[in-house]
């Protein structure tokens, strides 16, 4: 099974009606896919993850050594409870907290912002595709994640470290994701993504010519009444390279109120800070109880 790739090139011209269907086809049967000729410059995402890189070099990589979970695996204990990454968030929308980082050059941030400007108009046009393909108004998903303020967007910057010991941990623990559409720039030469497709790990190589790694998270899969579904994913270890991954996540705000389409019917809505504070503590659970949770909420009158 290859996994499947959306030219962007193709929605403008002939092939625009299979090119909507090969998404479609995506959305339903996997919950991820990479995209092409996306429109972000090419040299933008070098700068990104060169800098990232040189971040983590300079500033991280000798804290994480030091760490209680190094120091545990050195001695080659078990840490199946915990994750071998080192890791921070960068908040974009509704409001950026770039600044609260002292130690990021100017350089760096002014990247950083470009590269989220571009990045955000692409996730705005999977939205609107997604929407078209199940007969939605265009703007339908961003309404429903712009709350008083619009979508959030924020980015989980990762680098996961060569381990000693590999198979006594993972990097990232098996999970769905909470939010929205979730745009990844990984490493072009590490690999240890996977994603559970068929009953069995699917193994993510590395993105090569520019490519973005998408997946869809818990809130499609509501707002779409199940049929666009979040699925399992983990990061697995390995004793050579240091692999990078950016994930930026299109959000809903944490006021927008998630409900099916009406056009979907399915009966259920939610605030997502509500959704979120369960999740935190359900992370790596089963989607299908946080699920059943906030049905059960909604009809004690709790959300």
């Amino acid at each position: 099974m290859e996994m499947p790739t959306i030219n962007f090139g193709e929605l403008e011209g002939e092939k625009r009606s299979e090119t909507l269907a090969l998404l479609h086809h995506a959305c339903e049967n996997w919950g991820f896919f990479q995209i092409e000729n996306h429109g972000i410059e090419k040299e933008l995402m070098d700068k990104v993850k060169q800098f990232i890189n040189k971040y983590y070099e300079e500033n991280l990589k000798d804290g994480f050594f030091e760490s209680d979970i190094s120091k545990a695996l050195e001695n080659k204990e078990n840490a199946s409870s915990t994750d071998w990454e080192s890791s921070f968030f960068i908040m974009h929308r509704p409001k950026s907290n770039m600044n609260d980082f002292g130690d990021f050059s100017e350089d760096f941030r002014n990247t950083m912002d470009s590269y989220i400007d571009q990045l955000v108009k692409v996730a705005e046009k999977l939205s609107e595709l997604m929407c078209e393909n199940l007969g939605l108004e265009k703007d339908h998903i961003k309404k429903s994640f712009s709350g008083t303020k619009g979508p959030a967007v924020g980015t989980k910057v990762a680098k996961y470290p060569e381990c000693p010991n590999p198979e006594l941990v993972r990097g990232l623990r098996e999970h769905t994701d909470a939010g929205g559409i979730i745009l990844l720039l990984q490493d072009d030469q590490v690999p240890g993504l996977e994603f559970y497709k068929d009953r069995k790990w699917f193994k993510i190589p590395p993105s090569k010519n520019n490519t973005i790694f998408i997946n869809t998270g818990d809130q499609i899969e509501v707002l779409s009444n199940g049929r666009y579904k979040s699925v399992l994913h983990r990061v697995m270890t390995g004793k050579s390279g240091s692999r990078l991954s950016v994930a930026t996540f299109y959000n809903p705000a944490g006021d927008a109120v998630i409900s099916p389409a009406e056009k979907l019917l399915y009966p259920v809505s939610y605030r997502f800070q509500d959704y979120l504070k369960l999740y935190s503590s359900t992370k790596f659970s089963e989607k299908g109880g946080r699920f059943e949770s906030m049905k059960e909420d909604m009809i004690n009158g709790e959300t």
